[in-house]
């Protein structure tokens, strides 16, 4: 089973908190289609067209940027090209380009899952993120997604905002909830070096918000959303039973995917070696060079990396990591040292390890990447 992901660069603006590779020159979508199909069908009669596709991704930028003609070339394309069964094809909309028409044809493409990119129902600090949308067209747009069939969708939250209480998190909750979303990632805002936020940090004109606080949003978080049925079975992603997102649960599990577009990542892993690969960020180079020249950081990994990757990914997920996975998939065994620190750990509260399985505890996932490297560093 294999997934692949779409990376569409276009943006209105850019959000201040924002690194991923995205592009403002809307002159340049129709060159980026057609460039777009050229790179998918140029994997035609290959290896990786040997593997049923299940899920798709549409990502981004902002994909609902594109009309449904435009999204339509790109998925009639694939179509030709692989052989798709896809279970789940995800699309990412921003709430200002929504409408009902607009979804409907994206149901009638096949798409069934919409990611809706909210952030916030804070007119302020929706401002703050540099977004789009207003909460009111952000209501409509939720709206609209569950008059239109899709009764699978996300929508996103971002907390741990500089100068948002925890009562600001509870009324943007409470907006979400009112919706009943089946499922909501939630991240902590992070403030990256090359954005905007990251700008006005580095010349001391704003300052993160405390740690500790941003701990008692994700507690709040948590309380809320458990106390409507809504779980975390990954740290950033919460659903209700069944709604968990199959392609993201793939990435996390080491199936195999392919990237197209500025910027996707790849990973295939066959019977004789994995391999890891990302197309340059770069929308000229993308539409004027050779694929082969775009395609970079060839990486060939080893068990041993392929073991540590899927603890770090698998930690962070509600079931954790079984340790037959580690020995029969990747030949990993947990030596003395880390044995004895997961012992330690589970002491403190932070992990659950009953010989056949390690996960974090609900105390521990608040610090897992700390608790991860911890653990892969021991020797």
């Amino acid at each position: 089973m294999s997934g692949i992901y779409i990376h569409i660069p276009f943006c209105k603006q850019a959000c201040s908190y924002c690194d991923f590779y995205f592009i403002t020159q809307q002159n340049l979508r129709t060159q980026f289609i057609k460039r777009l199909c050229e790179e998918i069908e140029s994997y035609k009669d290959s290896i990786y067209t040997e593997e049923t596709i299940k899920t798709i991704y549409l990502g981004g930028g902002t994909p609902s940027l594109l009309s449904a003609g435009e999204l339509e070339q790109i998925i009639t394309t694939l179509r030709r090209v692989f052989s798709i069964e896809s279970e789940e094809t995800t699309i990412e909309l921003n709430p200002d380009d929504v409408s009902k028409d607009y979804l409907k044809e994206l149901r009638l493409l096949g798409i069934n899952r919409a990611s809706m990119g909210v952030q916030s129902f804070d007119k302020e600090r929706l401002k703050f993120m540099n977004r789009a949308h207003t909460p009111e067209e952000a209501r409509i747009a939720l709206d609209y997604l569950g008059k239109t069939g899709f009764q699978v969708h996300t929508v996103d939250l971002i907390y741990g905002n500089p100068g948002q209480t925890l009562n600001d998190l509870e009324y943007d909750i409470n907006q979400f909830l009112e919706f009943d979303p089946p499922h909501i990632s939630a991240y902590a805002l992070t403030i990256e070096p090359r954005t905007r936020l990251g700008k006005q940090v580095e010349l001391g004109r704003l300052k993160p918000a405390d740690d500790d606080l941003v701990a008692e949003h994700f507690d709040l978080l948590n309380e809320m959303l458990a106390d409507s049925g809504i779980t975390r079975y990954e740290v950033s992603n919460y659903c209700k039973p069944g709604a968990e997102a199959v392609h993201n649960t793939n990435y996390w599990n080491h199936a195999n995917y392919l990237g197209f577009g500025p910027s996707s990542h790849s990973f295939w892993w066959d019977e004789s070696r994995a391999t890891r690969w990302r197309s340059a960020g770069d929308i000229r180079h993308y539409l004027q060079k050779p694929f082969t020249e775009n395609y970079m950081e060839h990486e060939t990994l080893t068990d041993k990396e392929l073991a540590e990757e899927r603890l770090m990914l698998g930690l962070r997920t509600r079931d954790g990591v079984l340790i037959k996975e580690l020995k029969d998939r990747y030949h990993y065994k947990l030596n003395n040292n880390q044995l004895d620190w997961i012992a330690g750990k589970q002491n403190e509260g932070l992990l659950n390890f009953n010989g056949l399985q390690i996960k974090m505890t609900n105390k521990g996932i608040k610090i897992a990447d700390h608790l991860i490297v911890e653990l892969l560093t021991r020797k």
